[in-house]
């Protein structure tokens, strides 16, 4: 039995794929296997000696300490691509917002409440809308700082709304290349872009490299009077700079999901209370996503879409399987499997993987493992953990 603790709100979809039989999931358990969240802020001092795996319904793990958890041997998943698009669909109505006026002509006719006159009120409409007249997004260029998941989905949709699409990500995988749509412009690097763009759009993901991306000195790349999307995480964007920028027109509007003091009132910036997920659709995709990766990891022991640990699948044939994690230095693996052939246990299958500082590798065994055994391999110094995968694939 498996015992799985949540936090947040998880979406009924995703808590309905645990088996009854084979785990108890819930808010108030003390000593959990695993742990399903959200938003919850996870500290250190939560990380029980009983917890294995940790996974994030969503794509950020900001709220989580995996350097913390990759020391203890933990696997934190998240949920890549479950809410693309949910946050694509955001990032067109950004788009459509910062073209048109549509939310001043929203607030203007509303503050026409009064008028109970239906000549009165058409005449005001027909004198005043010119105020709000916008621009066509047809024509104009799209700038994509990150192809990922949601990178693609937006420069698809821009396509198809006529937009000259440009994209630079030089970390784009293989696989998040083939659903780059071939019209999308590959800049070599960010100036070039920006440019270029009449709008800017981010989708990275907040790592050091990528805090503070948006500074002073990118701005200056900026063509004059461009309109800056943030959809990814806040501090991607310098605010202060932006501030600045936004002052002197350089940048024409700011749109993003991530409200700030001493934007929140400003005429051209438009924030949202953090919506990019927040569809019915998108919570239930990534409550079953997260749940399914760590059913598969308790049961099997693979890894799917880690952020601290390699990807890792062995197909489960016969006999009895443990997973073992350690320190990634030379020579550990070779450790174990003498400690295996010491006792004359038959090593049926085998897969070894690491990633940066930690190592993890599935052993399929002929014979049932003993505590002697677990005690011995969990002896060898570099080795985190140790555990049995009971029952069959």
């Amino acid at each position: 039995m498996y015992n799985v603790r949540t936090y947040n709100a998880i979406a009924a979809a995703g808590l309905d794929r645990f088996d009854a039989a084979k785990y108890t999931v819930g808010a108030e358990i003390a000593d959990p296997d695993a742990m399903l969240l959200r938003s919850h802020k996870l500290g250190v001092d939560e990380l029980g000696a009983n917890l294995r795996a940790i996974a994030r319904a969503g794509a950020g793990v900001n709220n989580v300490p995996v350097d913390a958890c990759s020391e203890r041997g933990i696997v934190v998943f998240n949920t890549p691509g479950a809410n693309a698009n949910s946050v694509k669909e955001l990032v067109l109505t950004a788009l459509l917002l910062a073209s048109r006026d549509v939310y001043g002509g929203i607030s203007y006719v509303r503050s026409l409440a009064s008028l109970a006159d239906e000549g009165e009120l058409n005449a005001q409409v027909e004198a005043e809308k010119k105020r709000f007249k916008g621009r066509e997004l047809v024509g104009k260029s799209l700038g994509i700082v990150g192809l990922g998941a949601i990178g693609s989905l937006v420069a698809r949709a821009a396509l198809d709304l006529g937009m000259r699409v440009l994209g630079y990500d030089p970390a784009l995988s293989v696989e998040a290349a083939w659903r780059v749509p071939a019209e999308v412009e590959r800049m070599e690097n960010l100036p070039a872009l920006f440019a270029q763009a009449d709008f800017v759009t981010l989708h990275v993901p907040l790592l050091p490299a990528t805090e503070g991306m948006i500074n002073e000195e990118s701005i200056r790349a900026f063509k004059p009077g461009s309109v800056l999307l943030n959809f990814a995480r806040q501090p991607i964007v310098d605010t202060q700079a932006l501030g600045e920028a936004l002052e002197s027109g350089h940048i024409g509007k700011y749109v993003a999901d991530f409200p700030v003091p001493g934007l929140i009132d400003h005429e051209r910036v438009m924030l949202t209370p953090h919506l990019g997920a927040s569809t019915a659709e998108a919570e239930e995709n990534c409550a079953v996503m997260a749940a399914d990766q760590l059913i598969r990891f308790m049961e099997t022991g693979s890894i799917v879409n880690s952020v601290n640990f390699p990807a890792v699948s062995l197909e489960r044939v016969d006999g009895f399987r443990i997973a073992v994690t350690n320190n990634n230095v030379p020579g550990t693996l070779g450790k174990m499997t003498s400690v295996l052939a010491e006792r004359n246990i038959n090593v049926i299958d085998l897969f070894n993987k690491s990633r940066d500082e930690v190592a993890y590798n599935l052993i399929d065994l002929e014979a049932q493992p003993d505590q002697g055994l677990l005690d011995a391999i969990c002896a060898i110094d570099e080795v985190i953990n140790v555990r049995v995968i009971s029952g069959a694939a």
